[in-house]
């Protein structure tokens, strides 16, 4: 048997991004009925897939004992080389910069799919682990990730060191976090093409990945703990990525959309305004504060400041003509 996969959520987003890697579908005879694993049967169905009804013994079995919630699939694994992935992955973002997460010797497969899960929802390209002395994409690891070990992929590298001097050479920014760093994350700019290398909770990053970095920042803690859970440390410098993201990008649309001035509020129809007009009366000077363009019709004296009461647009005083 190839890898495996179960959790109703894990399933589900495979049978739906990817069902041509599915081989076959288990579903516990006991929970038939209800009304989720039947719409994965009716997901398999769809795409063709063997659909296998089992005992909760055989289910069991198969999961080493982990919880399954009913449903297990057999997948095959990823097509093509770590290099080739990274390849497809940076090309994927569509011209936008980049955003990646490299992890360094975490080996607990919670914390490795809690971290996916995040970068899912952060929009990372992928994350970058070690082949060796490092967490997998085990199934723990698919199901904690929720589905998003199907959308994130995982990249496992033979040498992550070298693996980070070309991503540099691609022009990313390598951001590394430590306890030490002078810096923390929100001293940085993390808006460009950036990675964001995470090491192991009790030893960090390795002193080659550590030297590989272009810069080291901390997160910043109030309180009597140290550290971070890594899975948390990197769903707090994720988001504050996302955040720089989004506040340039819409400074950028705003000022894209005024032209770097503010917006004029609407003037009257040209009708509205005869071509020549004479000095007005003080009683009715009050009214030219609504528009610029009847003022310029009259000869004033002056521009009294005073609030507006009435009109939300113009702002700018009464008006006192010639001769009142």
């Amino acid at each position: 048997m190839g890898s495996i996969a179960y959790g109703i959520h894990s399933v589900r987003v495979l049978l739906q991004r990817s069902p041509q890697r599915v081989r076959q579908l288990w579903l516990s005879s006991s929970r038939d009925s209800a009304s989720r694993l039947q719409e994965l049967r009716a997901l398999a169905g769809q795409a063709g897939i063997t659909v296998v009804d089992a005992d909760d013994t055989q289910l069991d079995r198969l999961a080493d004992g982990e919880r399954h919630q009913g449903v297990i699939v057999e997948i095959a694994p990823r097509a093509g080389d770590p290099e080739t992935q990274l390849e497809e992955a940076l090309e994927s973002t569509g011209g936008s910069p980049p955003l990646l997460l490299v992890l360094d010797g975490v080996t607990d497969p919670h914390n490795l799919g809690a971290c996916l899960r995040s970068a899912d929802a952060a929009g990372v390209a992928a994350v970058i682990v070690p082949r060796e002395r490092a967490a997998g994409l085990t199934p723990v690891v698919r199901k904690v990730a929720a589905g998003a070990a199907e959308t994130v992929p995982l990249v496992q590298v033979v040498n992550l060191a070298r693996t980070l001097r070309d991503l540099k050479d691609r022009g990313v920014w390598l951001v590394g976090t430590a306890d030490d760093a002078a810096r923390t994350l929100y001293d940085v700019d993390l808006s460009g093409p950036t990675a964001l290398v995470l090491g192991s909770e009790g030893e960090g990053m390795r002193r080659l990945t550590r030297e590989a970095c272009d810069e080291l920042v901390s997160i910043p803690m109030a309180g009597a703990v140290e550290s971070l859970n890594v899975s948390v440390a990197a769903g707090v410098a994720l988001f504050e990525a996302v955040r720089q993201r989004r506040s340039r990008e819409g400074k950028r649309k705003r000022k894209k959309g005024r032209g770097g001035r503010p917006p004029a509020p609407p003037a009257p129809p040209s009708s509205f305004l005869p071509s020549s007009l004479p000095p007005l009366p003080l009683s009715v000077a009050p009214f030219l504060r609504y528009n610029t363009r009847l003022r310029a019709a009259f000869p004033v004296r002056a521009v009294v400041p005073t609030p507006c009461r009435t009109c939300v647009f113009w702002h700018q005083g009464d008006i006192i003509p010639q001769g009142d």
